[in-house]
């Protein structure tokens, strides 16, 4: 390679980097240089044996395919014959790599190569990455990377790769030794490394080994810094709870004094003696119940209290029996903790034939509802199936005799009106009407009265996976493949917002307990936190591997869970949008999540056929060198309720911490 030709290549690299300032005056000095006999010379670079090299490297048919699969094939074949205790960090390397090869040689128009290479190295990654995986398929022209959102958003973006110092040095030794500069131009364009001392952590250790950074995490940190009202509403009924329920109980007394009056004196004589041998046993369990309670309050005292604030929607007035009930219910809750476990009651759904897409339980536990594969929904009264006797719920409505009661009529309540599968079902907190969506695109509500469909809410283009009605009822969100969440009120048949900005499909939705944001998690693996007032973002969550499928608010709306398709469950500090901790124990999709009334329990339904119970209160209680170092142990499973072969897809705590639990019987897998 002569000195011409050296001078030549190195002008043509930096004319096709963009580099064309610095290629003017490359060549205004090698002209000015040849006419002048100057010391400048090209053979200044083209003497030095390593840049020769490197040289050489670049000019070897830079466009020629076969480099991509020679070098990421031979990087691999190294990460892993690596030693066990630095594999794993090796191999976090490999998915970038890999898309960014196959990117590449899409990009330079090589399809059939590209192909090729992505089908002989996709199984490496398709157990954690197999939905980008499939997405990447449809990649197939140089156009596309501009056209697919997800692609540009790959090619734009980086990714943070935390990898422990003894391992960044191998893989540099390993780079610089084979000179394998093609690798090493994707690692450096593409990888962050955070380089940190000491040993590897363990594979499944730190669920931020892997992030992806970039224009997506510069939006993302912008919105973060928004300010946001997280607290509860003002004169709220647990405020005015807290406030007069001493005065409620003692009228509660004095109305018992005044109906005793009424009773004969020899049988308040028969009273009090019993009264006195009750009253010491009630004595003992009231000391058993306030030192669980105090140890409760212990764990809890150091988180400051939920500050109020104003409800940004024009609320419905509460009528006057409900509020009574649902104070009725606060004042008989049952306070839980790490030592205090809740009763939980399992609603089994047989007979569903795969048709059972989702479920919902009222606030009480009174109702049950599916939404199936038929457009059907069906309702059930619990009260009317113990009369009947029996506790199964039927999914099919064919002629079955366990589906009659002893009067001919069905146990359950069949709502037909949609013309689509029906993907989600929710009670609104009186339990009097029943919101549904469909992959016809509408929303139906129905009233648990009149047994009748009352309104159809048109506005989604595509199917609506979720719709939940808000904590004071009157409004609902709802979610769609469209990328869209919207905010609707009963009353209206037009959406009153539309939230756009997730890159995929929105697939569940939650209100905050202010009413004043909603939460939004999608296929494109980050939860959103918006301002139903604007309509803008006013959260971005990064931390999830794989599409949200479930959330959940804590009842003083500091916190959010959010569970993904891998069974992991993360949860969130509203104010900094940082994740608090993950919790790992599921082995499938987390359906659903429910926080206890108090908030010092989570708990996660999952495909996997478990109800898990998680301790709250020592997760978000985090000293500072607890949260330097990442300790894990940190977050404790309380406990683990498997089924029999029931997939989880609904779980709602009652007032009064009663957990209902609700799936479809499947056939286990032969």
């Amino acid at each position: 390679m002569d000195s011409e030709q050296v001078d030549e290549f190195v002008m043509g690299y930096l004319k096709k980097k963009g580099f064309s300032s610095t290629a003017i005056q490359l060549q205004e000095a090698l002209h000015h240089n040849n006419n002048n006999g100057g010391t400048f010379n090209s053979t200044d670079y083209h003497n030095d044996p390593e840049l020769t090299k490197l040289i050489r490297s670049f000019s070897q048919s830079e466009n020629d395919p076969t480099r991509y699969r020679e070098g990421y094939s031979k990087l691999r074949s190294w990460a892993y014959n690596s030693l066990d205790l630095y594999k794993h960090e090796l191999l976090r390397v490999m998915y970038p790599v890999f898309i960014h090869c196959y990117m590449d040689l899409v990009g330079k128009g090589h399809t059939q190569e590209a192909r090729a290479f992505f089908n002989s190295f996709r199984k490496d990654h398709e157990m954690i990455h197999l939905r980008d995986l499939q997405k990447l398929e449809g990649v197939l022209v140089p156009s596309h990377l501009e056209e697919m959102e997800f692609a540009r958003s790959l090619r734009q973006s980086k990714v943070n790769i935390k990898i422990c110092q003894y391992s960044y040095d191998l893989l540099l030794q390993y780079l610089h030794r084979t000179e394998s500069t093609l690798m090493l131009g994707i690692i450096n364009e593409h990888i962050n490394f955070q380089v940190y001392s000491g040993q590897p952590n363990s594979a499944s250790d730190d669920i931020d080994a892997v992030t992806i950074v970039g224009s997506f995490q510069e939006t993302a940190d912008h919105v973060n810094q928004k300010e946001i009202q997280w607290g509860l509403l003002e004169d709220s009924l647990e405020d005015r709870l807290e406030k007069t329920g001493s005065l409620l109980t003692d009228s509660e007394k004095g109305q018992g004094e005044s109906k005793d009056g009424d009773v004969d004196d020899s049988k308040k004589r028969s009273t009090e003696t019993g009264k006195q041998g009750s009253s010491l046993k009630k004595l003992k369990k009231d000391k058993a119940g306030n030192a669980t309670a105090k140890a409760a309050r212990q764990e809890t005292s150091t988180v400051s209290p939920a500050p109020r604030v104003k409800p940004e929607l024009a609320l419905p007035v509460m009528s006057t029996d409900v509020e009574e009930s649902i104070l009725e219910d606060l004042r008989n809750r049952v306070q839980l903790s790490s030592v205090a476990m809740p009763s939980v009651s399992f609603y089994t759904f047989v007979n569903t034939h795969n048709g059972l897409n989702c479920a919902s339980i009222s606030h009480d536990g009174s109702l049950v509802a599916g939404g199936f594969s038929d457009s059907s929904i069906k309702v059930w009264d619990m009260a009317k199936i113990g009369q009947a006797g029996s506790g199964a719920l039927q999914g099919e409505s064919d002629s079955n005799d366990q589906n009659v009661g002893p009067n001919g009529r069905r146990n359950y309540t069949l709502l037909l009106g949609h013309s689509g599968p029906v993907y989600s079902a929710t009670f609104s907190p009186p339990g009097d009407f029943v919101l549904s969506s469909s992959a016809d695109t509408t929303i139906r509500l129905w009233s648990t009265q009149l047994n009748a469909n009352l309104v159809c809410y048109k506005g989604h283009n595509y199917p609506v996976w979720d719709v939940q009605f808000s904590p004071f009822g009157h409004y609902f969100a709802s979610c769609s493949h469209d990328r869209t969440a919207r905010i609707w009120s009963m009353d209206r048949v037009q959406p009153l917002r539309i939230m756009a900005g997730h890159l995929s499909d929105v697939d569940c939705v939650q209100w905050h307990p202010n009413c004043n944001y909603i939460a939004t998690g999608s296929s494109d693996k980050t939860v959103r936190l918006w301002d139903v007032q604007t309509g803008e973002c006013a959260r971005i969550f990064i931390g999830h591997r794989s599409m949200v499928l479930s959330l959940a608010m804590s009842p003083d709306g500091r916190y959010m869970a959010s569970g993904d398709e891998d069974g992991t469950i993360m949860m969130w500090d509203l104010s900094t949008a940082r994740c608090i901790t993950p919790l790992m124990g599921h082995n499938s999709c987390v359906w659903s999540l429910s926080y206890s009334g108090e908030g010092s329990l989570l708990a996660s339904g999952s495909a996997d056929c478990t109800v898990k119970l998680w301790d709250v209160t020592s997760s978000t209680k985090l000293t500072k060198a607890e949260e330097k170092n990442g300790n894990q142990n940190r977050l404790r499973s309380l406990r683990t309720f498997p089924t029999k072969s029931t997939p989880v897809h609904a779980l709602r705590f009652s007032r009064r911490n009663l957990l209902f639990a609700a799936g479809a019987l499947s056939k286990p897998a032969s």
